[in-house]
């Protein structure tokens, strides 16, 4: 690897060269699932991101890897070859004489081994560049389908779940089908759309580790309601009142996710003016309850009977109020 091509493992997971195992395993499972190639199809960068990730956690994740690592930069696995060389095994890249007895302990600097592995790898080493990076040729990259991507998020399972606002407000139980495998999910009373549901151990089984399976993530979906509609934790809807119970003040009904209940409307209400239910709107996965914001709206009969018509006519032309009193002084 040159030395312009040196990756910093640390970097790319985002962690200090203090890091412990543990913490290193979680940098590793959030930017495994964050830069997924199932969760960003098609996108070359993310994927490319990935193998960066799974190749940082490959080594940093080893402690004899990580320590080579931190010790020798870029060519810890040269170090770590010669090491085993010096030991008594066979270097994978032995092609001269005496290479076996290869001691990196007895080198003052690291460019002295660097020197003396080029001079006794000769002529041997045509085909890989000798002047900007003279192990090259012997990178290897870790195998996308190596142990490091089955302990993160490449075993997990992601689904929608499609709630209607009685099933969400209620919680109630979803079967579903991964497989040949039919398993059934409990959904808790107060799920809103977006809201994920983590079920362990229902995800795809490792390829390598048959013991080992990822988590199956359900995203909520809420359809539609044609009254109830969500004002961030709060529900709303609309009421249409009449003229006189605007004027004279009424007592109505309301539905609310319990059922009907009594509210009373105070007289001069104006429309669009919303009054506060409270404790009867969502719930919440703690057991509490929102408000229910109830917006009235003055409606005016289309069609009058006889009565109406006349009664109407006679508040027009006795009535006192002007409603666009306000309006006879404005000008530009």
């Amino acid at each position: 690897m040159a030395a312009t091509d040196f990756k910093d493992y640390y970097t790319i997971l985002g962690v200090s060269k203090t890091a412990s195992a543990d913490d290193i395993k979680k940098a590793f499972r959030k930017l495994a699932r964050q830069y997924h190639p199932d969760l960003n199809p098609g996108d070359k960068a993310a994927e490319a991101r990935f193998k960066e990730v799974n190749e940082a956690y490959e080594v940093l994740s080893d402690s004899d890897k990580r320590t080579k690592y931190d010790q020798f930069g870029q060519y810890w696995q040269q170090a770590d070859r010669a090491g085993s060389s010096s030991r008594g095994g066979r270097s994978p890249f032995n092609t001269t004489p005496g290479f076996d007895e290869f001691e990196f302990g007895r080198y003052g600097s690291f460019d002295e081994f660097i020197n003396d592995l080029l001079g006794r790898m000769g002529n041997s080493t045509a085909g890989y560049s000798r002047t900007a990076d003279p192990f090259s040729g012997y990178r290897t990259s870790p195998s996308s389908a190596g142990s490091a991507t089955d302990i993160g998020a490449n075993l997990d399972t992601e689904a929608t779940v499609k709630l209607t606002l009685a099933e969400a407000f209620n919680g109630s139980q979803k079967r579903f089908g991964i497989g040949n495998e039919t398993i059934e999910v409990r959904i808790p009373p107060g799920a809103k759309s977006g809201t994920r549901i983590r079920v362990r151990g229902k995800g795809r089984f490792s390829p390598h580790y048959t013991s080992q399976r990822g988590d199956l993530y359900l995203t909520v979906e809420l359809t539609p309601h044609p009254f109830f509609h969500f004002d961030g934790d709060n529900l709303t809807c609309e009421v249409a009142i009449a003229p006189d119970e605007a004027v004279l003040g009424a007592q109505i009904e309301v539905p609310t996710p319990d059922g009907l209940v009594k509210v009373n409307v105070p007289a001069g209400i104006r429309s669009g003016q919303s009054l506060r239910l409270r404790g009867k709107g969502w719930k919440s996965p703690k057991g509490d309850r929102s408000d229910q914001m109830v917006k009235l709206m003055i409606v005016p009969p289309k069609e009058l009977s006889a009565v109406e018509r006349e009664y109407y006519e006679k508040i027009r032309d006795d009535r006192s109020y002007d409603p666009r009193a306000n309006l006879k002084g404005v000008q530009l």
